[in-house]
C-alpha cells in the first residue's frame, strides 16, 4: 500500500491512475501543488544530425530544467507554478505565453529590465548526449531572484517545492533561494535536483561545497552519477544513497542513464531497469523524469513504482526532439509501459 499523503497533498492513488487529465491554460483558481524555482531559456534545437558547423536549421522551444519540470508536472494534471525571470523583450513574452498554454502558473515569472532571456543551442552530436551551448552573459535574469520575487507563503506551505542546485551558483539568487529553503523548514516534499552544469561553476569543488549544505534542507535529492559524485564524493549509487540518507534525506534517487535508476529510503532500496527506446534527443529526459517523480511523491506511490513511471516518462521524451513540447501525458506513459515487460525491481536490503 502506498504511504498516505500528508494534509495538503493529493490523495494516494494506484500507480497508473491519472490524477487528472492534462490541462492547458492558466490555473490561478486552483491551489498550487508544485512550486518550481529555477532557470528558463529559449532552446534552439538543430533540426538535423551533426556538429554545429554542419547544421543549418534550428527549432525554437521554451526550456531550462526548472521550466521543463513545471511543464512536465502540468502535463500530468498538477497545478504547478514557476518562479523565474525573463528579459524585457519578445522572448520573455514568448516564455510567458507558452507557459500559459502548457498550464503553468506564471504569476511569479518576473522581468529583468537590464538582462536578456538566455538562449541554449543544442546539436544532436551524438543524440543520446547532445552538445549544448548556453548564452547567459553577462548574467541571466533568473540569476537575479530577490526576496520580492518569491511567494513566501506558498514556498513555505506548497505540497512540493522543486529547486535545481544551479540556483546556488550565482548571487543574488543563491542567497534568496537559500533563505527560501531555511524558511520552508524541510517540509515534505522539498526536492533538490543536483543539476550540476560545469559552465555555471568555477570548479567541481566549489560546486560540491556549495550544493552539499542544501541537502540538509531537502527531503528528496535526485541526480545522476556525476552529480552525486560532485556533491557526496562517490558515483557508486548505493554509497551515494547512503551518504544522502545519512544527511536526513527521505528519498535518494540516483539516475543511471541507460542502466535505469537506483532509489533508496531508510526501509527500501531498488534498482529499477530502464525502458528501452530509440534515442532521438537525450535532452529533457531527466526533466520528464522529474515531473513524474513529483506526481509519484504527491500521489503517495512507493519508490519503485514512482521510478518505473519516471523512467518511462524520460524515455518518451528521449524518443522525441524537443524538451518542453515533448513532455508526456499520463496516458502516453501508460501506453508505453503496456508495451514493455514489468520486471520486478532488483531490491537491495
Amino acid at each position: 500500500m502506498p504511504a498516505p499523503a500528508e494534509p495538503g497533498a493529493v490523495a494516494p492513488a494506484t500507480p497508473g491512475e491519472p490524477r487528472a487529465s492534462s490541462v492547458s491554460g492558466p490555473t490561478p483558481d486552483r491551489a498550487i501543488e508544485i512550486l518550481v524555482v529555477g532557470r528558463v531559456s529559449i532552446d534552439l534545437y538543430a533540426d538535423e544530425a551533426g556538429p554545429f558547423d554542419a547544421v543549418t536549421r534550428f527549432r525554437k522551444a521554451v526550456g531550462g530544467t526548472a521550466t521543463n519540470v513545471a511543464i512536465a508536472a502540468a502535463r500530468l494534471g498538477h497545478a504547478s507554478a514557476l518562479v523565474t525571470k525573463v528579459g524585457a523583450e519578445g522572448f520573455g513574452d514568448y516564455v510567458r505565453s507558452t507557459l500559459v498554454d502548457f498550464g503553468v502558473d506564471t504569476r511569479w515569472v518576473g522581468t529583468d529590465e537590464e538582462l536578456q532571456t538566455p538562449l541554449a543551442l543544442a546539436v544532436l552530436d551524438p543524440p543520446d548526449d547532445p552538445t549544448l551551448v548556453f548564452y547567459r552573459a553577462p548574467a541571466a535574469p533568473d540569476e537575479r531572484l530577490r526576496d520580492d520575487d518569491i511567494p513566501w507563503e506558498l514556498a513555505e506551505s506548497a505540497p512540493l517545492v522543486w529547486i535545481p542546485a544551479s540556483r546556488f551558483a550565482r548571487e543574488p539568487s543563491a542567497t534568496t533561494v537559500s533563505r527560501l529553503l531555511a524558511r520552508r523548514g524541510r517540509r515534505r516534499h522539498t526536492v533538490i535536483d543536483l543539476d550540476y552544469r560545469p559552465m555555471f561553476w568555477p570548479s567541481r569543488e566549489v560546486a560540491g561545497d556549495t550544493i552539499r549544505p542544501t541537502i540538509d534542507h531537502a527531503t528528496v535529492v535526485v541526480g545522476n552519477r556525476e552529480e552525486v559524485d560532485v556533491v557526496v564524493g562517490t558515483d557508486d549509487p548505493e554509497r551515494a544513497a547512503d551518504r544522502l540518507l545519512d544527511r536526513g534525506v527521505e528519498l535518494a534517487v540516483v539516475k543511471l542513464g541507460g542502466d535505469g535508476v537506483y532509489v533508496a529510503t531508510s526501509h527500501e532500496r531498488h534498482h529499477v531497469e530502464p525502458v528501452p527506446i530509440d534515442v532521438v534527443c537525450g535532452l529533457g529526459a531527466g526533466d520528464a523524469f522529474g515531473g513524474m517523480l513529483c506526481h509519484g511523491l504527491l500521489a503517495g506511490w512507493d519508490a519503485a513504482s514512482t521510478a518505473r513511471y519516471a523512467n518511462a516518462a524520460g524515455a518518451l521524451v528521449a524518443s522525441r526532439l524537443l524538451c518542453s513540447e515533448a513532455m508526456p501525458t499520463m496516458g502516453e506513459v501508460e501506453q508505453m509501459l503496456a508495451t514493455v515487460p514489468d520486471p520486478k525491481p532488483k531490491d537491495r536490503t
